[in-house]
């Protein structure tokens, strides 16, 4: 799929699908965003741009030269956005082709910051005077996107925190899994503020010409720098809250194996008792004695009692 947007009078706009022929809308595109394209969408921009689009193999190395470099087509910048299907966060690769004249984004499936990115576009809410420039805003847009995402796992990671501290009937092992998955998007969220990083360090390199451009990209860096120290407090926190909800359970566990413990002592005397009036003997004392059956339980009830008493008075019980 393909969508064409202009720049006018300043703000970027969607070229309709009406408006012209196919031709007319590439030629008067300044970004064209290509969502999974097929073999004629790939021919077509083939035909454009005189290269290949870049594959999705080639899109995911993660070598620096890989991932941003300059060659006769344009400026390539292959950055790595945040996704979230089925309640979980993910990473998918865009690769971004910064040309003179127009700007390329190819990337497989629909991502958040694009459909927000197009949504604001159609109401005239990004400004832009170049592809140059909206790169740039992408990358800001990007930044801003994962701050408020790193906000909310904040928010959940306090309230993990409340049920392990605070709450007394809390099921620990659905707390372990919630941080694991606070966990997994802590550290997906960082991989996509570190190869931005990246990414920012490469265009301030190039783009270094631009006026206003250098500027922006410092400002989007030190945004960066804030954020990944953010993680790095997150990071602390889920660790500290794993130790304390694993300590919970041990402590939990520990409970249960000292009742164990504790009634395998308590009737370890009347088992006793019982063991030795159990034999066979011919000669025993107790044999012919009136009172030998009810005195037997009561010394096991008293055997197993006063182990009781014992941990009791010593406040192990």
């Amino acid at each position: 799929m393909l969508k064409y947007f202009k720049i006018n009078n300043g703000l970027i706009k969607e070229i309709p699908k009406g408006e012209g022929t196919l031709a007319h809308r590439q030629a008067e595109a300044d970004w064209i965003d290509v969502i999974e394209p097929d073999e004629e969408e790939r021919k077509q921009l083939r035909m454009l741009l005189r290269a290949d689009l870049p594959e999705s193999d080639d899109v995911e190395e993660i070598e620096a030269s890989a991932r941003c470099f300059v060659d006769q087509v344009g400026i390539h910048v292959h950055s790595l956005f945040l996704t979230q299907t089925e309640g979980r966060h993910k990473t998918a690769t865009v690769a971004c082709i910064l040309q003179k004249d127009r700007l390329v984004t190819v990337r497989e499936g629909e991502i958040a910051d694009f459909r927000l990115l197009r949504m604001r576009a159609r109401g005239g809410q990004i400004a832009a005077d170049s592809p140059a420039q909206l790169l740039v805003t992408m990358l800001e847009h990007k930044v801003e996107n994962h701050a408020d995402i790193l906000e909310d796992l904040h928010r959940q990671l306090e309230e993990v925190s409340h049920l392990v501290l605070e709450e007394n009937e809390t099921e620990l092992d659905n707390i372990i899994a919630k941080l694991a998955r606070l966990e997994d998007s802590n550290g997906k969220i960082r991989l996509c503020l570190m190869d931005t990083q990246r990414d920012i360090s490469f265009l301030l390199r190039h783009l270094i010409s631009k006026q206003g451009y250098s500027e922006t990209l410092r400002d989007i860096m030190r945004d960066v720098d804030t954020l990944m120290s953010h993680t790095t407090f997150l990071f602390d926190k889920i660790n500290f809250l794993m130790d304390s909800t694993q300590g919970f359970i041990n402590i939990e566990q520990n409970k249960i194996i000292k009742i164990f413990s504790i009634a395998s002592v308590v009737f370890l005397p009347p088992t006793l008792v019982a063991s030795i009036y159990g034999m066979n003997f011919h000669i025993m004392p107790e044999l012919n004695w009136s009172l030998g059956y009810p005195g037997a339980l009561g010394l096991m009830v008293f055997s197993g009692f006063a182990p009781y008493w014992y941990f009791k008075h010593r406040g192990w019980l």
